[in-house]
Order: structure tokens, then C-alpha cells, then sequence
């Protein structure tokens, strides 16, 4: 029944609460979380009730797919905070930066390379999280955890703007330890940006550090 759904604003100001509530606990506070809406396969009309709601900062997939669509939504809106969230080819690292305010999808030097020459070309640097495939699950992008330390070297001799480490635990386990590693990745290599946690496990995400959450399903409802 229509009367029975949850609004956008709903489901915005639960997935807030939720936040600010694992945050007290963590005795961290909660404006140190950015609450990434991931917005990838909803059209525009989906995603403009969370921007009246006061949502800013979406997290996209596919380049092409942010192409066909935020560029008119950011328009709109002058605060809209955009970070990519899926595996980006270096084909598209020029696109990438001219549309993205963060990517969170470094994970190989040849990225590295296409990405720093797009920052050098255009002016504009995104924010930069290195990947790290910290479950060691051959189907996933992410650098292997080994490969980090070298890979995070590459990045900063490129002049990326590395901020922090983002994750993926792999799925049906239970994600406290894989985010606690990340964390301690993280500090180990002088990085204090942490993007991990998603719709099933962010308030474990924040109560270990994270500073980046990226949630879609509990925004925008179960896909049909």
C-alpha cells in the first residue's frame, strides 16, 4: 500500500540516526562520517527526493552512467559531492576527474599513471583511495594487501591525492575483522580516511574508524 512506504526522507534520517548512534558509541562524532548515497542504477527522479532531503554526497559505479546523468543533478545543486565507487579503467581516468570529487578505485600502477596525467592536464584532483582487496578474493578489484605499501609509493610519487584505503569484506562473513585490518592498514601508512561499510554492515563500519560509508539499498529501498 502506497500509505505504508518508507519516504526517501525516511529512510535518510533512520540511516543518519543509525550513524550518529554507532558513532556516540565509538565515542567518535558522527559529522567525522560522510554518508555516501550510492546512486548507481537509479535515474535522476529516484535520486532528487534525497537531495531535497538534504543528501549531498552520492556514490556512482560507471563512469558513462554518472556521465548521463549528474552532470544536469550537480547543476542543479551546487554542493553535490560525487565519488566513484566502481572499478575504473585507465581509459576513462580523463572523465573520471573531470566529474568525480573522489574515486575510490585505485588499485594498479597503470591507473596510477592514467590518472595522474588527467590530474596534471585538467587542474582538478579528486580525492584518491587506494583499493585493497582485503579478502583476498580473485573476482574483486582492490590491490593485494602484499602490494600496498608499493603501490601507495607509486601513487604519491605521482602527486596523487591518496586520503585513505577503501574495502569490500567479502560477503556472508562477518565484516569486523576485515574493516579492523583496513584501519590498521591505514594508520600504518599515515592515511586517516577509511571508505568501508555499506548497507548490511556500516554501523560496524563505524564503530571501527570508518570515515566514508557507502550505502544504497537503505536509501533507496530493495531493488524490485
Amino acid at each position: 500500500m502506497p500509505s505504508a512506504e518508507i519516504s526517501p526522507s525516511e529512510r535518510l534520517a533512520a540511516v543518519r540516526a543509525a550513524i550518529a548512534h554507532n558513532a556516540g558509541l565509538a565515542r567518535r562524532d558522527p559529522a567525522d562520517i560522510e554518508l555516501i548515497a550510492i546512486s548507481k542504477t537509479h535515474p535522476p527522479e529516484a535520486i532528487a527526493p534525497l537531495i531535497a532531503a538534504g543528501q549531498r554526497s552520492f556514490g556512482e559505479n560507471r563512469v558513462q552512467e554518472a556521465q548521463a546523468k549528474w552532470p544536469t543533478l550537480k547543476a542543479e545543486t551546487a554542493d553535490i559531492h560525487l565519488h566513484l565507487v566502481g572499478q575504473l579503467q585507465s581509459n576513462k581516468a580523463d572523465d573520471a576527474v573531470a566529474l568525480f570529487d573522489a574515486i575510490h578505485s585505485v588499485d594498479r600502477p597503470s591507473l596510477v599513471t592514467a590518472l595522474a596525467r588527467a590530474i596534471q592536464a585538467q587542474g582538478r584532483a579528486p580525492d584518491c583511495y587506494i583499493q585493497v582487496n582485503i579478502g583476498e578474493e580473485a573476482q574483486k578489484g582492490g590491490c593485494a594487501i602484499a602490494d600496498l605499501p608499493a603501490l601507495l609509493h607509486t601513487a604519491r610519487d605521482a602527486g596523487l591525492p591518496i586520503v585513505g584505503l577503501m574495502a569490500v569484506p567479502p560477503a556472508d562473513t562477518e565484516p569486523a575483522p576485515y574493516f579492523a585490518l583496513l584501519a590498521k592498514l591505514a594508520r600504518n601508512h599515515g592515511l586517516t580516511q577509511l571508505s568501508m561499510g555499506m548497507s548490511g554492515d556500516y554501523e560496524t563500519a563505524v564503530l571501527l574508524g570508518a570515515t566514508c560509508v557507502r550505502v544504497g539499498s537503505a536509501l533507496f529501498g530493495e531493488r524490485g
